[in-house]
């Protein structure tokens, strides 16, 4: 029987490579995220295994009124969804209370709980010796990245997922983190490169090449093998060792 995946975020970057490595396992996969356009050219691009479908994971309601659509066995979740929401709305000055608790908590939302929204829901379709992965970042180890709860956001899925590990550890679940570092991932990140900004944060790590897309969606696809049935509750990096120095 063919295994059937669930990665939000799945329209373009980490999330669209985690989608491309996991149909080359065979599986079906399902993207969700925020934009129905972007999930449905992706889709359309790799080719009819693929099922998108848009919805706010961070909205409860959302995810309840969404799981009717949703497969009703779910043997790989793969959360992805995210991102540093300080690049799409002004950052507040700090001294700003109520404007700076509103930055935090949009960072908290789209970071750390649409994967304990989705994992929750979905919990009771996962069957024994299914896989969950939860994409972390280096910004959980601080260095400029927590002014507006990006990094802490992030920081907050480890102990989240190694709890959730040993909960579901009987049933043979597998729950890890997979942490990038700075990862080309979108026209930003590309710019970032090309300007020569980038070369400070890639020079620091040991590989002295930044992360792509692909290095982080293979390990997210080897974690949901039997190879790696006794691989959980861990935190791995895949940044080229940048995070060596924090």
């Amino acid at each position: 029987m063919r295994r059937t995946a669930i990665v939000t975020g799945g329209g373009y970057g980490i999330g669209r490579a985690v989608a491309e490595h996991l149909l080359a396992q065979d599986m079906e996969v399902v993207i969700t995220g925020r934009r129905a356009e972007i999930l449905e050219r992706t889709a359309a691009e790799l080719g009819p295994l693929v099922t998108p479908l848009a919805f706010d994971a961070s909205d409860p309601a959302a995810v309840e009124a969404a799981l009717p659509q949703l497969p009703d066995r779910v043997d790989v979740l793969v959360n992805n969804a995210g991102g540093a929401t300080e690049y799409d709305h002004a950052m507040p000055p700090r001294e700003q209370l109520k404007e700076l608790r509103e930055a935090w908590l949009r960072n908290i939302d789209a970071n750390l709980m649409t994967a304990v929204l989705m994992t929750s829901a979905l919990e009771p379709r996962i069957p024994d010796g299914g896989s969950i992965v939860v994409i972390g970042s280096i910004a959980a180890r601080g260095f400029g990245a927590s002014g507006y709860g990006y990094g802490p956001a992030k920081a907050a899925l480890e102990p989240w997922a190694t709890d959730l590990a040993h909960e579901l550890g009987a049933r043979g679940i597998s729950v890890n983190v997979v942490s990038p570092g700075f990862t080309v991932s979108n026209d930003r990140a590309r710019d970032f490169v090309a300007s020569g900004d980038a070369s400070p944060l890639i020079e620091s790590g040991a590989t002295k090449r930044a992360t792509e897309v692909d290095d982080v969606a293979a390990m997210v696809a080897f974690l949901t093998t039997p190879a790696a049935a006794q691989t959980t509750g861990q935190t791995i990096h895949v940044n080229g060792g940048t995070h060596l120095g924090r």
